[in-house]
């Protein structure tokens, strides 16, 4: 089981490339960004965690772009690798995001990992002319747009959201599959878009029965003919014991999500190094 650090990134505070170098120094496989455009200041799209239309922090209003942030850890490491949770791919156009994140997994030598969401803040999406009820549709046809222009020589991709004829798109990804985990609710909606289109599953921080959503979610890996076990990725919100530990590795948990402090960047740093001496990497 492997253990990443989540950044919650700002204009404030340490940056991405700090955070992550100190993660990598202390042992932490993976290092994760968020994404928001903007947050419409009316909207009616609740808070998965609020309920309401407050939001839990107000670094939701500040993120960094998270290519960019990514992009700057992955000058100052070599090891890490280098993903979001969530990005929401289908805020960005797909041909020139396809070319960014190529860009970034050939430039980081074959390191990222992307954690995509449906996208909870209708809201946002909207300003983004993504219709809310078609999401995972978009979702989908993005991905598989995106996979063509990693992957074929001369790409092409005709669907409903995304369409484009024969092109070339260079650079290729060093990986020859760039994993997608998809943050969302663990519901069977969402084991089933995984186990026809992603490689695995980021729990939300108010999620429950973590070892029967993960045996869920292998059983709809398994119904649709897919080999091997998808991936967890799940964001912890309780204190690393070896019970709780031992417990997550049980049901199938693969790697650890850990989030920082909104703090100043030395606190930052010292937290990294103490959760790192803590979980023994």
């Amino acid at each position: 089981m492997r253990h990443g650090i989540v950044l919650f990134t700002s204009d404030r505070g340490i940056t991405p490339a700090d955070a992550a170098l100190a993660a990598e120094e202390h042992g932490f496989t993976s290092f994760y960004v968020p994404e928001h455009t903007h947050i419409p200041m009316r909207r009616q799209a609740a808070h998965p965690s609020t309920g309401d239309e407050t939001l839990p922090d107000d670094r939701y209003l500040r993120t960094l772009d998270p290519w960019v942030a990514l992009a700057t850890a992955a000058q100052v490491t070599s090891r890490i690798r280098l993903a979001t949770a969530v990005a929401l791919p289908v805020e960005s156009d797909p041909i020139t995001l396809a070319k960014t994140v190529a860009s970034l997994d050939h430039l980081s030598n074959g390191r990222v990992t992307i954690g995509a969401g449906f996208g909870w803040n209708t809201d946002e999406l909207g300003d983004h002319r993504v219709p809310a009820e078609r999401r995972r549709t978009v979702l989908r046809e993005y991905v598989e747009a995106m996979r063509a222009l990693w992957t074929q020589e001369e790409a092409a991709y005709d669907g409903e959201f995304v369409s484009f004829g024969p092109s070339w798109a260079y650079p290729k990804p060093v990986q020859r599959h760039i994993p997608l985990v998809v943050g969302a609710g663990g519901g069977p909606k969402t084991f089933a878009w995984i186990a026809r289109s992603a490689d695995g599953w980021m729990s939300t921080p108010t999620e429950q029965d973590i070892a029967g959503k993960c045996h869920r979610l292998r059983k709809a890996w398994a119904d649709a003919g897919r080999a091997g076990h998808p991936q967890v990725h799940l964001l912890a919100t309780l204190k690393p014991t070896p019970e709780h530990l031992a417990a997550w590795e049980d049901a199938g948990v693969t790697d650890v999500m850990w989030g920082v402090p909104d703090k100043p960047a030395d606190e930052v740093v010292a937290f990294i190094a103490r959760h790192g001496d803590r979980l023994g990497l």
